[in-house]
């Protein structure tokens, strides 16, 4: 049985530290799935089509990423692809603490999946989606943050 993972986020933009729990991950796993998680309540800076095709350049010559989207809960999206994992990345304590409760919930709802955890590598942890749209809002250069392969 193929192992899949489930790695859920915006990914408004992908930045390089998501990069690297993305090919860290690859080591234990068959298969990654790129999940955007789509939410009309919430306001994103880059279109949705736009940052599949984003998550698809970076990841263009490893054949085991596939990238989808989806909407309601990631548990239930889990079920529908049948992957009992999700990957979370913690770049601190305050991400483990959100991370620990929303695992928790996923691991209640989605009957057993669980989420693994990878502690970002200290050149990535300073790195957030946040701060490099802040970046970019303000005019500044999010270059050393996000893949090459995204031109802004």
């Amino acid at each position: 049985m193929k192992r899949k993972i489930v790695f859920p986020g915006s990914f408004d933009p992908i930045t390089t530290g998501h990069v690297d729990i993305v090919k860290r991950a690859l080591s234990f796993f068959d298969e990654i799935v790129l999940a955007i998680g789509v939410n009309s309540q919430k306001k994103y800076l880059f279109e949705l089509e736009t940052r599949k095709g984003w998550l698809k350049d970076v990841f263009a010559d490893e054949p085991r990423i596939t990238v989808d989207t989806y909407e309601g809960l990631t548990a239930h999206y889990c079920k529908k692809i049948e992957s009992r994992f999700l990957l979370r990345g913690l770049r601190n304590s305050s991400d483990f603490d959100y991370e620990k409760t929303i695992s928790q919930l996923n691991h209640i709802v989605g009957e057993g999946i669980e989420t693994v955890f990878l502690i970002s590598a200290p050149e990535f942890s300073h790195i957030s989606s946040t701060i490099v749209r802040e970046i970019i809002k303000g005019n500044g250069d999010a270059s050393g943050l996000i893949p090459k392969e995204i031109k802004l």
